[in-house]
């Protein structure tokens, strides 16, 4: 556990709604800089719980979430209880697997647990002296002018002041409701037409992974899919992505059974035809929102973060690391302000809404990534060249996912570069074109057996032509 050298006497107090992964640790962050924090939850401690209703998918940790869980040193006690994946792993409808590596050999995602790291960090958050940890509250009203909040405590209410309010309680946020009652604050979201159920994949005969375990799944069916992320007790959380109209279309057991040998016959030995028919009728089917909204800072005394802040879908697995990135730069505003609270929250508002934005749009075109285009021969054709270019040009050219994932590039400027490359890769198609016009040309000279050493004079040339424009480009 982190010493918590870094805490000091200051007296200004605050109040964190929601204590969820992004509010847990915003806690802790504040806390080392020694505020005193008062953590409002509306359910009870989960530690203390058999059962905890919600969402449930399984997270993927990259280097954004874990730069923020390092911060309060955290990280390693993480990763030991994660299991590294370092690649897709396709399924076809023949069965057939085949993998496509994240990045490079040494960068991976990690699958980790949801409620034991939303445990992990409540305790984490209680171990300082300054903060203290309030549950079943529910955030009512808040005033903004006053300060003051309103919660309700199973049959009672109860107000309190605060100096300043974070709201860090997610997509369907009180705080956020409040702030658009008191300031002018634009919001916008939206459901997608697809939903999810989860599944489970429990371990095989032998007690190990059905699976092999350090892949992220996926059975790509064009208008849905399917995922597996490995957990530690050698089973897979699984999570089937249709239409709404897929999933109601599906009445009985023995249509559940016919559209997994249509669409997932390689799954089924595997997910076991008792228990996935149980799960299948039993578990909810979830919906996925996405939410965007600016200001995320108002009224000089509240701010948001996490998804309240930019709630997205799952497809690309940031949500939990862009909240925690959230946390991550509010703190780096607080240092670079010398801990003026106001002052931080405007700069992380006015520098952090379009990152916020860019990583909700690119969560959902990553849906149609997964789903359709990591079957076809083109995908994987840009895919390899992707690759050679950050070979060849590592520090000029880096694929999408590896910005998204393994950097800090703030996700704005990853969309901005990303589509410059975009630009890069067909160039470097166009270049491929011509050097090979140019090559067959000189094939058919020497055939003809006239100007037989015109290719050693013309094809360098080309060539040379051909790549400084490319540079010119690349540059540009």
């Amino acid at each position: 556990m982190a010493t918590r050298e870094e805490v000091g006497d200051r007296k200004q107090s605050v109040a964190v709604v929601g204590g969820g992964l992004v509010g847990s640790l915003q806690a802790s962050l504040l806390a080392k800089r020694g505020f005193r924090v008062d953590l409002y939850e509306s359910r009870a401690d989960i530690r203390r719980m058999e059962h905890v209703s919600g969402k449930s998918i399984n997270l993927a940790l990259s280097v954004r979430g874990r730069e923020a869980l390092k911060t309060i040193r955290l990280e390693k006690t993480v990763l030991d209880k994660a299991i590294p994946m370092h690649s897709r792993m396709i399924h076809s409808l023949s069965g057939k697997m085949s993998v496509q590596p994240y990045g490079n050999k040494d960068q991976c995602i990690y699958s980790v647990d949801r409620r034991k790291l939303n445990e992990q960090l409540l305790t984490e958050a209680e171990a300082y002296p300054n903060v203290t940890l309030h549950f079943n509250h529910k955030l009512v009203r808040a005033n903004l002018d006053e300060k003051t909040l309103e919660f309700s405590t199973n049959d009672e209410t109860s107000t309190v002041d605060t100096d300043f309010l974070f709201g860090c309680d997610g997509a369907y946020s009180t705080v956020r409701r409040q702030m658009m009652r008191w300031g002018r604050l634009n919001y916008e979201q939206e459901y997608i037409e697809h939903g999810y159920k989860e599944l489970t994949m429990p371990p095989n005969t032998n007690g190990d992974f059905a699976l092999p375990p350090n892949h992220l799944h996926i059975w790509p069916r064009h208008e849905f899919m399917m995922i597996a992320l490995p957990n530690t007790d050698q089973s897979f959380t699984v999570t089937l992505f249709m239409p709404f109209s897929t999933f109601e279309a599906i009445e009985t057991e023995e249509d559940l059974l016919a559209f997994f040998v249509k669409h997932f016959p390689d799954s089924l030995d595997k997910l076991g035809v008792e228990n996935l028919v149980n799960e299948f009728f039993h578990n909810p089917t979830g919906r996925l929102i996405s939410v965007k909204c600016y200001p995320h800072f108002l009224a000089g005394s509240s701010v948001l973060l996490g998804d309240a802040a930019h709630a997205v879908v799952p497809f690309y697995g940031q949500g939990m690391n862009a909240g925690f990135e959230d946390c991550l730069i509010f703190y780096e505003s607080l240092l670079s302000v010398g801990d003026d609270i106001i002052k931080a929250a405007e700069k992380y508002s006015r520098t952090h809404w379009r990152d916020c934005h860019a990583i909700a749009e690119l969560s959902k075109y990553n849906y149609l990534e997964m789903r359709s285009h990591v079957n076809s021969r083109l995908f994987l054709l840009f895919k390899y060249i992707d690759k050679l270019l950050h070979y060849l040009l590592p520090n000029v050219y880096i694929p999408l996912y590896t910005m998204v994932a393994f950097t800090r590039i703030p996700y704005h400027q990853v969309v901005l570069r990303s589509a410059r490359q975009r630009k890069i890769v067909k160039i470097t198609l166009q270049t491929g074109g011509v050097v090979l016009l140019v090559a067959l040309g000189c094939v058919l000279f020497e055939r003809s057996g006239a100007y037989l050493s015109l290719r050693y004079r013309i094809l360098p040339c080309v060539v040379g032509c051909v790549l400084k424009d490319f540079h010119k480009r690349l540059v540009d």
